[in-house]
């Protein structure tokens, strides 16, 4: 039997009319202002641009400890980078990105850093991972680490184990060096973009040899060898570069200095629109080595700012002063994740929450999940625990 149409009294028609267009107008209005108050532009002409849109999501991770998820969506190509901070974000990072992934619940592309729980628990939780969670068509990570393969009772053996059972499943698997190495760098994400993966000393290197103050080389008594030392777990860390029309985005995750000036040497890097800052905004990472080429133009820190994970000394706390004095004189549209509260009590807030950088045909726009879009030099944080550099006064 067909459905009957229920009618309404013309006057309760046109009151509704009027009830709407108000309302539209009012949501329009808050919608519009809080976009703009969030929005940057360029003031440049606008760059050449493909059609469609690129999202990048810098992802809270819902709790005290800083970490490192960066979710990319360009077309219909599902990219996540990392998923620390702790395996308890896993259900943070998949509320997430569900929304945006689809019902065939599929990221194309893996990039795993380096093997820091920061940077990889999400993927570590046996019967329960992130690579459980979703298909995945290419798995990228790390060529070298110090971590030991101790199977389930460790980290990275339950890693190991769950990146195995990926790849079982069909997901393709490579190396950043194993990229190099068969000329395979280049990833054509559709849509007009492409994925780089960076080449770096340190995919090859497993340890470094070790000079002295003078610079002249340390001598093992025992070998009459040259000392080498193991290389840190962060100058492991895969590279990439994306690219979409004339825009650029680097990620580094947590290269440090040295890494950091190889990463110049070998690759021939343009200046960026986008730079997550690497290591969390840490004072050995994002080097003038590296910003004197990249220039960046926005910058995102996944951390929670001032927390005292790893240190009590406020100065060395993510975001570090060094880290702001060094990127200060190319921009000052530096935007941050989350806020330690305080860290013995466990408590937090967003600073802008989760931080997307949209890419249309209009430029660049950073849209804050916070609703508070202030950048970094703006919040009371900031102005009561580091001192604003020249260039951004």
């Amino acid at each position: 039997m067909a459905k009957r149409k229920q009618k309404f009294s013309s006057g309760l028609t046109v009151f509704l009319c009027i009830v709407t267009l108000v309302a539209g107008c009012v949501i329009g209005y808050l919608g519009a202002g809080a976009f703009h108050a969030a929005t940057f532009k360029s003031d440049e002409a606008p760059k050449t641009l493909v059609q469609g849109e690129m999202q990048i999501h810098f992802l809270e991770l819902g709790n005290k400890y800083t970490g490192d998820c960066t979710y990319i969506k360009i077309g219909d190509t599902d990219i996540l980078i990392d998923a620390g901070s702790k395996i308890s974000s896993i259900g943070t990072i998949s509320d997430y990105i569900d929304d945006y992934v689809g019902e065939d619940k599929k990221l194309e592309y893996v990039i795993v850093t380096h093997a820091h729980q920061d940077h990889y628990a999400g993927f570590t939780q046996l019967d329960g991972s992130l690579f459980d969670l979703y298909e995945v068509g290419t798995i990228i990570d790390f060529a070298l680490s110090n971590q030991e393969d101790k199977g389930k009772k460790n980290m990275y053996g339950c890693y190991l184990l769950e990146r195995a059972d990926e790849i079982a499943a069909g997901a393709k698997h490579y190396t950043a060096a194993e990229c190099i190495e068969q000329n395979m760098a280049v990833f054509d994400l559709g849509s007009g973009a492409t994925m780089t993966i960076l080449d770096s000393y340190y995919y090859y290197e497993e340890n470094i040899l070790v000079f002295d103050d003078n610079g002249d080389p340390v001598i093992d008594e025992e070998t009459g060898e040259q000392k080498r030392k193991d290389v840190s777990e962060n100058d492991y860390s895969v590279c990439t570069l994306f690219t979409y029309g004339e825009y650029n985005y680097l990620f580094t995750g947590d290269l440090e200095e040295d890494g950091e000036e190889k990463l110049v040497q070998m690759n021939t890097l343009p200046e960026v629109d986008l730079y997550k800052a690497g290591h969390h905004g840490s004072k050995t990472s994002s080097s003038d080595a590296l910003l004197s080429v990249i220039k960046p133009d926005i910058v995102c820190v996944c951390c929670c700012a001032g927390s005292s994970e790893y240190t009590d000394t406020n100065a060395n706390q993510f975001p570090t002063q060094q880290f702001i004095d060094r990127v200060a004189p190319y921009t000052d549209k530096v935007y941050v994740t989350t806020l330690c509260v305080d860290y013995k009590a466990g408590t937090f807030r967003s600073m802008n929450g989760n931080i997307t950088v949209l890419t249309d045909k209009n430029g660049l726009s950073v849209i804050c999940g916070s609703g508070d879009s202030r950048v970094l030099k703006e919040w009371e944080w900031f102005k009561q625990n580091r001192t604003c550099p020249e260039a951004w006064r």
